[in-house]
């Protein structure tokens, strides 16, 4: 499994491990049971603090996408592919409703949400 951080990201660098993660896990790249590496392990490969990739991993866990054993290590939970997809939904879908807020908040149309919607999601293939 390949972590690859942004310096230009506005995202906190714990939250793109979480995320490339848990993108791993939802397509199926990396499999239940699978050993992840060790905070320590990935922090020093990330060149990251410590303190980065536990809070990554600690998120993961509160997520349901992996569980700790203490003394043996981090691991890929067992899971229905399609009940962590829908928290997922619920996640987006309660992103959207704060995004829609506040473009309220400011009068910007709905096409031009949809706009700056397309934009991002453009970039994150880039």
């Amino acid at each position: 499994m390949k972590v690859i951080l942004k310096n230009t990201s506005e995202q906190p660098i714990y939250e793109q491990i979480k995320q490339q993660i848990k993108e791993n896990i939802l397509k199926g790249y990396v499999e239940a049971g699978s050993h992840l590496p060790s905070m320590r392990e990935l922090a020093k490969d990330l060149q990251v603090s410590l303190i980065t990739t536990k809070r990554a991993y600690e998120d993961l866990e509160k997520e349901g996408f992996v569980t700790t054993i203490r003394g043996k290590g981090t691991f890929v939970k067992e899971q229905d592919s399609s009940i962590l997809k829908e928290k997922q939904f619920f996640v987006i879908e309660h992103l959207a409703r704060s995004m829609v807020k506040e473009a309220k908040t400011i009068g910007m149309p709905l096409k031009e949400l949809n706009e700056v919607l397309a934009l991002i999601y453009e970039e994150e293939d880039e």
